[in-house]
């Protein structure tokens, strides 16, 4: 009781300390001060002392941008879900901006920006000094004004990027069949998701699918209940995911319906990359914990967090702030580690000597140049430019033909699926063909079961 009573006191000391200091500067202060400007200050200043890259002020242009978003479904910008850390890193790294994922079909996206990729500086501008606001504000605005990006791929490749804005309209749902698989690729979880993905599956019962794939891979997450609902397309009944706050009365548990339109007996595999998040992490996570999918891919970006928007009215600003983490069925919370696959399956990656000849292909503008100039290209005219670059760069003829392929689907709006280079795909698909389903199935754990055995393994690292 004497320890809250003390924290009480605190709370007001500080509050009143708060609102002193403000008055004097406004009183003392060489130059007339903006009450406005001291009050954003101090309003960022708290948000940036939580360390949380999901919790921030909102200035009246922020919640401006936010409120045409929700109402109007697209805004102005170059198409990419990013993230900020704050403060100093443990490793000493300058906190510069990651791209979680490109939002398919949009300026980012078509200039070949990749998950985890390192947004250095835009517009010349150093992105280790700025807040998430300040990158924002120059990353989004008016369509059709270029922005210049220099990007940090892996440790030693960086290269220029000038990205011209476009009205940002995200997507929602991708279908096909491959053979007798559905495959169903969720971009972004958005109102419209749910509906959607069930009009897919009822496509794919038309067609008599026996197995199918979701595709969850570079999705940055968007609503907790359109993930909830699309649970419940391949659960029956049972905990999708339970959302846990510092209020015990706001902690929720949501659960499947009893009935769902993708029958039990309907294999599923579940991919997953580093630019799947969020949303995307709740899905992925119950079908796992539920024995209801095989997951195949990287792993997972690792958001286990819950945010609200809260609007000042009387000031036209608000804030978004983190108010609870998610768990997965087995109670496992993923924020920072993520969710491993099944079965890894990773594209091949640039060795330092391999970045350093990429980047001068990059400069040269070779890819670019040869797809605008042949944009009808044959199979045989992409192996003679990839076998005509080996000779030049020494670099892998696989990953040539790749990134030419790569190159040609930025220009248009690109296939449903790419089985040809897509290994994940790959793999899903020759794990659902093969006849290996079911034993593999046998041997996945659950979330909860594979952090217990992590561990262990710790404490027997530690101990020895």
């Amino acid at each position: 009781m004497a320890a809250a009573q003390g924290k009480e006191q605190d709370t007001k000391q500080y509050t009143s300390m708060l609102q002193t200091v403000f008055e004097f500067i406004r009183s003392h202060y060489v130059e007339e001060v903006d009450a406005k400007a001291l009050y954003e200050g101090a309003m960022t200043g708290m948000f940036n002392a939580l360390g949380d890259p999901y919790s921030t002020f909102l200035p009246e242009s922020e919640m401006s941008d936010l409120s045409e978003n929700v109402i109007q479904g697209s805004y102005g910008g170059v198409g990419l879900y990013i993230s900020k850390p704050t403060g100093e890193q443990p490793d000493g790294r300058l906190p510069y901006v990651e791209v979680a994922s490109p939002i398919e079909d949009t300026p980012g996206w078509r200039a070949g920006i990749q998950p985890g990729d390192l947004i250095i500086e835009i517009n010349g501008e150093s992105t280790d000094t700025l807040t998430m606001d300040d990158v924002l504000a120059r990353l989004k605005g008016s369509p059709g004004v270029e922005v210049r990006l220099l990007i940090r791929r892996g440790a030693k490749l960086e290269f220029p990027v000038s990205i011209t804005r476009a009205v940002i309209e995200v997507p929602t749902v991708k279908q096909a069949m491959i053979g007798d698989i559905g495959y169903l690729r969720l971009i972004s979880f958005s109102a419209m998701t749910v509906d959607r993905a069930r009009e897919a599956v009822e496509n794919f019962k038309r067609q008599n699918y026996r197995s199918l794939i979701l595709d969850l891979r570079n999705n940055y997450g968007g609503l907790l209940m359109s993930a909830v609902n699309i649970g419940d397309l391949f659960l029956d009944g049972g905990v999708v995911v339970s959302v846990k706050s510092r209020v015990a009365s706001e902690n929720t548990v949501f659960n499947a319906r009893k009935t769902t339109p993708v029958s039990a007996d309907i294999p599923i595999v579940v991919l997953i990359n580093r630019g799947s998040a969020s949303a995307s992490e709740i899905v992925a996570g119950a079908l796992k914990d539920r024995g209801r999918a095989y997951l195949v891919g990287e792993k997972s970006f690792g958001k286990g967090s819950v945010q609200q928007v809260y609007p000042l009215n009387s000031l036209n600003s608000g804030f978004k702030i983190t108010t609870a983490r998610y768990y997965t069925p087995s109670d496992v919370n993923i924020d920072k580690i993520g969710i491993p696959p099944d079965r890894e399956v990773r594209f091949p990656e640039f060795t330092a000597e391999d970045a350093e000849k990429l980047s001068l292909l990059i400069i040269a503008n070779r890819i670019p140049a040869f797809v605008e100039a042949n944009p009808q290209a044959t199979a045989a005219q992409v192996d003679s430019l990839a076998r005509e670059l080996n000779g030049e760069y020494q670099l892998d003829v696989n990953l040539l033909r790749r990134l030419i392929r790569d190159e040609q689907n930025r220009t248009v709006i690109a296939p449903v699926y790419d089985l040809d280079y897509d290994v994940q795909l790959q793999e899903a698909v020759n794990i659902l063909r093969g006849g290996s389903y079911g034993a593999l199935m046998r041997t996945t754990k659950t979330l909860k079961t594979l952090q217990e055995e992590a561990d262990v393994e710790n404490d027997t690292a530690l101990a020895s």
